[in-house]
């Protein structure tokens, strides 16, 4: 059993195979919460082009194209099983208002100014060098621009870091700084209990 867990914990970085869709099931379903009261601390709207880094199942794009009327949503995940899904999940809009590539946030595959809004829900943990990916996110977002990150776990001491392969915590703190330290500007950081935290910075209108 403890194996099992072990090995169903290692979807969380890279969904893959049968564990990785049930883990899909459970990061749609589970991180719902904390995305409904993130996204509520933006103000949207109506035509933007959004991106959603880490996009997993796809849930995030369907929440997102309600808050913005005529919208079109991208969604990159570098988990082959999590596009699927979130193709599946998506399969009416697919290819008119959602747009979906596998990669990874440290490379883009997006025009510079691009979007009007990049969210990243419970994924920073896995990304590499962070200041760097921060940097491509940057380019992509149009000037006076938000991104949006949205964390469930800020302790870096945290039992998940310890369980889950790859992960690193932040504290709110921390990815304030370091969004400071990328460019972005007006850094704001939301907290609800009993550990959600939102932290949007905005490009420079320069």
């Amino acid at each position: 059993m403890a194996n099992l867990m072990k090995e169903f914990f290692k979807q969380c970085a890279r969904p893959e195979g049968f564990l990785g869709r049930i883990m899909l099931q459970f990061m749609n379903f589970g991180h719902a919460p904390l995305t409904n009261w993130g996204i509520s601390q933006l103000t949207f709207q109506e035509k933007w082009t959004m991106l959603d880094i880490g996009c997993g199942g796809g849930a995030t794009l369907k929440r997102l194209l309600k808050r913005s009327k005529g919208a079109k949503v991208y969604g990159i995940d570098i988990s082959e099983e999590s596009i699927a899904k979130a193709k599946r999940l998506n399969a009416g809009k697919l290819d008119t208002q959602v747009f979906l590539t596998q990669g990874s946030a440290a490379k883009l595959p997006y025009d510079d100014q691009m979007f009007d809004l990049v969210t990243a829900v419970e994924t920073v943990y896995f990304w590499p060098d962070l200041p760097s990916c921060l940097q491509e996110v940057k380019r992509v977002l149009k000037p006076g621009c938000s991104f949006a990150i949205l964390v469930e776990v800020i302790d870096k001491d945290s039992v998940w870091t310890k369980v889950v392969d790859g992960m690193t915590a932040y504290t709110p703190e921390e990815l304030h700084t370091l969004l400071d330290e990328a460019g972005f500007i007006e850094t704001k950081v939301y907290r609800k209990k009993p550990s959600y935290a939102t932290i949007i910075g905005t490009k420079p209108l320069a």
